[in-house]
């Protein structure tokens, strides 16, 4: 099914409406998404998943302003971003977004703080110190803006890139397998803390996963296949989640 049906028109924080995504040309064309079409309800936290190749990366890439899709829209509130000259969709993912990447992507030269602050920095901005320091103390890192990423754990260097996320106190934060490259038990530290976020701070989080333990923390779960939405499920648990996504081949 191309169409979600859990939210309504109203009152959304994204929305994406009939989203298509081609790469390459001729026979060689790969068509990574063929009409998707989802609706984002403020303070809720969503989970895309599928098997490889299914378009979920590619969603995710162009819910979030990075990608755009060759048709279709892509609307966080009243705005539509799809069609936004570079520099000004650039200043709206700074102000309305934060994107959590699995490998991290700190400097590991930089502290932690400045490794926080360099968004604003390469934006021409400097986050004030107070933000700083408020981002890392709500992802449990008080006390360690001096520190290098070499000097912390893979959990650790996960919650700065959360907080560097967290900076502009952004509406959306997404998050592209944000767990992938940690243990289990950290895993779980982490996926606590974006549904803190979620309940606590009434934002709308995506996550793209691979992991139903992971999926299972979210409100709603989007399986995709062949770069369509094939199934959806409310407040799933792993054990659904990992059913509903054998059958897709995930």
């Amino acid at each position: 099914m191309a169409e979600t049906t859990t939210d309504t028109r109203a009152a959304t924080a994204a929305r994406a409406e009939d989203l298509h995504r081609s790469y390459g040309r001729g026979a060689a064309t790969v068509h990574a998404l063929r009409g998707v079409s989802v609706a984002l309800a403020p303070g809720t936290f969503t989970a895309v998943m599928g098997p490889s190749g299914s378009g979920k990366t590619t969603l995710l890439h162009c819910l979030a302003g990075m990608d755009r899709p060759t048709r279709g829209t892509v609307r966080w509130g009243d705005t539509e971003v799809t069609r936004l000259p570079e520099r000004k969709l650039a200043e709206l993912r700074r102000t309305r977004i934060g994107f959590v990447f699995q490998a991290f992507n700190l400097m590991p030269a930089m502290t932690v703080a400045q490794n926080v602050e360099l968004p604003g920095r390469l934006a021409g901005t400097r986050p004030d110190r107070a933000c700083v320091l408020d981002a890392l103390a709500r992802v449990g890192l008080a006390g360690r803006e001096r520190h290098r990423p070499g000097q912390l754990s893979g959990g650790q260097q996960q919650r700065v890139a959360i907080a560097r996320a967290l900076v502009s106190r952004p509406q959306l934060l997404f998050a592209d397998e944000p767990t992938g490259a940690l243990d289990r038990a950290t895993g779980h530290e982490i996926l606590a803390l974006l549904r803190t976020g979620v309940d606590q701070d009434g934002r709308t989080c995506v996550m793209v996963t691979h992991d139903p333990v992971a999926a299972a923390y979210a409100d709603r779960v989007l399986l995709l296949a062949d770069g369509l939405v094939r199934d959806e499920l409310s407040r799933p648990t792993a054990t659904e989640v990992s059913a509903r996504l054998g059958r897709l081949g995930g």
